[in-house]
């Protein structure tokens, strides 16, 4: 009988023991798959977005800062321009797009303010201005990015200018119609405004391009990105628009002349 508790109660250790030691069932590989997969792949779109935001700021600013500051020459509004419609036109119209190289001013050497800029590109300023009569119009126009620059670039002029009426057109405070009224009231000399703007004053006819002698585009000037007015797509789109309404056929015909400062 002891022997039989012992081989009993052994037994009753045995079971207990296989009980205890019953290895717990492994997931299977189909089951570890999904968990595995779904952590990679997180792991590989987390660096992908890194790198891929990077890369976007790294042409943002840093290809920027790097090309050095040189003046505007012609051909660059020229490569420009066949670039902007090289999509859109076939070989006959883009070789229209050619400007005689009799249309364009001095290229500014980034060492001259505006004044004296403008005072090398049109030495019979004050003589031209006295001539000027017509209304809905201006003689000279610069064309720059933004509101905020335009107004630097005629306070930055008041030498040039003297008693030259100048009109601001741009759409920052200044309704469309306040600035037909003002143009339709008084003779202007000098008009400094957006692209974008003084686009939408010809469409409505409160703008008359003929009379105009010089187009000047604040070409060189960085903002806080150091892109210049010609690097923002939307900027350089309105540029184009602006220069089909009338500008191409006026350089064409050697009455205006375009100016890069």
């Amino acid at each position: 009988r002891h022997g039989e508790a012992s081989d009993g109660e052994g037994g009753g250790d045995t079971e207990v023991m296989q009980q205890e030691t019953v290895p717990v069932p492994v997931p299977s590989e189909e089951t570890k798959q999904p968990k595995e997969c779904f952590l990679i792949q997180s792991k590989e779109r987390k660096e992908n977005t890194t790198k891929t935001r990077k890369r976007r700021k790294k042409k943002i600013t840093d290809v920027l800062a790097k090309s050095e500051p040189k003046p505007g020459l012609p051909e660059d509004l020229q490569k420009l321009m066949k670039d902007y419609y090289s999509s859109r036109r076939s070989v006959i119209e883009l070789e229209e797009l050619n400007l005689p190289d009799s249309c364009f001013l001095k290229a500014n050497d980034l060492t001259h303010s505006l004044s004296s800029y403008l005072k090398e590109i049109c030495p019979k300023w004050v003589k031209l201005r006295k001539n000027h009569s017509e209304k809905k119009s201006v003689l000279m126009l610069i064309v720059c990015s933004s509101a905020t620059r335009a107004l630097e670039l005629i306070r930055s002029m008041t030498a040039f200018r003297g008693d030259s009426k100048v009109i601001k057109l741009f759409a920052k405070h200044i309704k469309v119609q306040e600035q037909v009224k003002l143009l339709e009231k008084r003779v202007v000399h000098l008009g400094v405004g957006t692209p974008g703007r003084i686009k939408e004053l010809v469409k409505q006819g409160g703008f008359n391009l003929n009379p105009l002698k010089f187009l000047v585009f604040d070409w060189n000037w960085r903002d806080q990105k150091l892109r210049r007015m010609m690097d923002i797509p939307e900027i350089r789109k309105e540029v184009f628009e602006l220069l089909e309404m009338g500008v191409l056929s006026l350089c064409k015909s050697e009455s205006l002349k375009l100016g890069l400062f």
